[in-house]
This record gives C-alpha cells, structure tokens and sequence, in this order.
C-alpha cells in the first residue's frame, strides 16, 4: 500500500509542477527574452537524452566506424535535414541501425 501511496503523490506532485508553469504562461505575459530562450529546452533536453547514447553505447567514447549507433544516427541526421520532419527521421534512423546490425 505504501508504494502506491508514493506513486500516487509523486505523479500529483510532479502534475502540480508542470500545470503551475502552464497556467502561470497563461495568466501573465512572459518577456521575450524569455520566451526566446524557452525555445532552446527541448533540443537542449533531447540532445542530453541521445548523444550519450549515440556516442558512448559501451560506456566508452566510439567515434568510429565500429560504432552501429553513430552510423544510424548519421542516416538520421541526413533524413532529418532532408525532409524536416521528425517521423521520417526516426524510421529511417530506425530502419538503418537493424540494416546495419544485421550486415555485421
């Protein structure tokens, strides 16, 4: 019982935090730096999420050809500045790394 205690106060706490930010972006009017500035967030957090995985998959740095994540993460990235959407983006990236898994 404890445990779902916990998971319920921790899901309401952190549902508090992010309402209290959207509703205090709707009531009262942001300066434009800020506003700005808050565009940077998401790239920001999506790059700290998967560069280590692309470049360190063995908890070292491999920047070589050796290395099938970096290799699949480049497809993507040519995708990516192809099309400028997200989905194609992630299939092909997808798509290339079992390619490449599967050849080596």
């Amino acid at each position: 019982m404890n445990i779902w205690l916990i998971f319920v106060l921790g899901g309401l706490l952190t549902f508090a935090m992010r309402f209290s930010f959207i509703y205090a972006f709707g009531r009262f009017s942001v300066p434009p730096a800020l506003h700005r500035a808050l565009r940077f967030v998401p790239p920001a957090v999506l790059s700290a999420i998967v560069f280590p995985a692309v470049l360190m998959p063995d908890d070292r740095l491999e920047l070589g050809f050796g290395n099938h994540r970096l290799l699949a993460a480049a497809v993507a990235v040519i995708v990516a500045f192809w099309t400028r959407k997200t989905l194609p983006t992630i299939i092909a990236g997808i798509i290339a790394l079992l390619i490449i898994q599967a050849v080596s």
